[in-house]
């Protein structure tokens, strides 16, 4: 087997995996051949799609000409080069609110800028972390698809505090040997060393830091015809859960950092995060957040990442006046969404709440979720659903390829983890882009699979946004027979990791028994 063709497998090995006979295959004949599964390509691999050209995952509602289409390429391994900043006030589970400010040299050598503040608008700062370290590249990811593992050594990390409550708060947290005998008293803006390599591990566990988000990257370059050139830094996701975050290796991402010479226009906020420094941390400016309407159809703006491998795009539609709504998750073996494997459809009725005790600006939303259609878009796929027992999923025996599976006569599928009818709790957010287009940020989703259905189970930080589509009329079909209606576009997605996860499992048990790795 050529190195090209190995690196490319290496390169999408778990996401393919339910594709379980056609992998396990390809399995062998690399082990049969001594090819290494962990090569990194020699080549550039690019992963390249023109939404202009209307690929079928790629919504056209979300473009308010045709020109506004975009190519979008990624290198491995990425090119880090430069410094790569926020693009607005992020938002991690907790939750805890921060801009983020990352310098890459060509020496390896990394400076990164963390920012936390007290308020969901970032405009209180209350701490600033500055952190200096070493990255190296490993090999092509073969859990994310179009991925990079790297790992970092962390050289030196300093805090700086600028608010007497935030010295409070740390105080009542951090060991007192941490910045010295008496952290209560430090002098506000002043920096103190927080770790080096031969100290103060405990004082980061005790912050919760951690620098793992750097363990999985991906860099993007859009090539907009009108607007040039947006390069976007991936980086690993953040567990939703405060005890494992520190240990969680990441499979998904964050929302991305944009590259500070290739950003997105007009974009004030990348400019204040660019001339930051530790002692001096962006106040960002104020932006109200419009009031929550749901009324429309929402799309994604490009293909996501979730943990677990999971490569999808949502397409929600909202009834305000029958608090109904339909969501529609297409799932994908790649990072492009160009390789369909199935799609989940999900309807019911939402009630929406009060506002987030929280996060500010943010609303609490209830959903029911009455149906769930399946429908398998590859041949594996069909086979593992045709494998479950009768009356666990659908029509025992009746999966076919592109035809749809009604999932109400066996209440759910056991298989994909779907229990109808459900109830989640969700956490909804609006917000206005630089072109003043309605974006709709919803829950993430919890990291292990696991659903949002309990109160204290609800999401503290978002999904990427979602943008309303221009001129649209499509109502969730209120229809017994067809659709979805309420939030079981977040239900599909814990449908989703649940199947992949079931996937990895068992691919997982053969590989270990086939190459003697267990």
């Amino acid at each position: 087997m050529k190195r090209a063709e190995a690196g490319n497998m290496s390169n999408g090995l778990f996401s393919h995996l339910s594709r379980g006979a056609w992998l396990l295959w390809h399995v062998v004949l690399v082990a049969g051949t001594g090819t290494k599964l962990w090569e990194v390509p020699t080549a550039s691999f690019t992963s390249s799609f023109n939404l202009s050209e209307g690929h079928q995952w790629v919504p056209q509602c979300q473009y308010r000409h045709p020109q506004d289409g975009v190519r979008i390429t990624a290198d491995i391994p990425p090119r880090l080069d430069g410094t790569w900043v926020s693009t607005r006030c992020e938002v991690r589970p907790g939750p805890e609110f921060l801009t983020r400010s990352y310098t890459f040299h060509s020496s390896r050598h990394f400076q990164a800028l963390q920012h936390y503040y007290t308020d969901s608008s970032c405009e209180e700062p209350a701490y600033s972390l500055k952190i200096w370290g070493k990255l190296r590249l490993r090999q092509a990811s073969w859990i994310t698809r179009g991925g990079t593992e790297a790992e970092p050594h962390l050289s030196k990390v300093g805090v700086v505090i600028h608010s007497p409550a935030a010295r409070q708060r740390l105080a009542s947290r951090l060991p007192s040997a941490c910045v010295g005998p008496t952290l209560g008293q430090v002098v506000l803006g002043k920096s103190y060393e927080l770790y080096n390599t031969r100290a103060g591990r405990g004082c980061l566990m005790a912050l919760g830091f951690s620098m793992m988000e750097m363990g999985l990257i991906r860099v993007e370059m859009q090539h907009h015809n009108h607007r040039g050139k947006i390069q976007e830094l991936f980086l690993g996701d953040i567990h939703t859960e405060w005890t494992q975050r520190t240990q969680y290796r990441p499979t998904g991402y964050q929302q991305p950092l944009q590259n500070a010479m290739h950003h997105i226009h007009p974009c004030p906020v990348c400019a204040l995060v660019y001339r930051s420094s530790e002692q001096r941390p962006p106040v960002l400016p104020r932006s109200p957040a419009p009031p929550l309407s749901l009324a429309g159809r929402w799309v994604s703006q490009h293909c996501e990442t979730r943990p677990t491998v999971l490569f999808l795009t949502r397409d929600f539609t909202f009834d305000p006046e029958q608090h109904a709504w339909e969501g529609i998750y297409q799932h994908y073996s790649d990072p492009s969404c160009s390789e369909p494997t199935f799609t989940l459809r999900a309807s019911g009725h939402y009630a929406q709440g009060n506002p987030s005790a929280k996060i500010l600006g943010a609303t609490e939303v209830v959903f029911k979720v009455t149906q769930v259609r399946v429908t398998a878009m590859e041949e594996s796929t069909a086979k593992m659903l045709n494998e479950t027992r009768p009356g666990k999923c659908g029509q025992a025996g009746g999966w076919e390829v592109g035809v749809e599976q009604d999932l109400r006569p066996t209440d759910g599928c056991t298989v994909l983890g779907i229990k109808l009818p459900h109830k989640e709790f969700e956490l909804f957010k609006s917000e206005l882009d630089h072109r003043k287009q309605p974006l709709l940020f919803i829950g993430q989703r919890p990291t292990d699979g696991s659903s949002p259905d309990r109160q204290h189970r609800r999401p503290t930080s978002f999904q990427a946004p979602m943008v309303l589509c221009d001129g649209e009329e499509r109502q969730p079909s209120h229809d017994s027979g067809s659709g979805f209606n309420s939030k079981q576009v977040q239900s599909a997605v814990s449908v989703a990791e649940r199947l992949t996860l079931l996937l990895s499992l068992m691919f997982g048990c053969v590989l270990c028994n086939l190459l003697h790795f267990c």
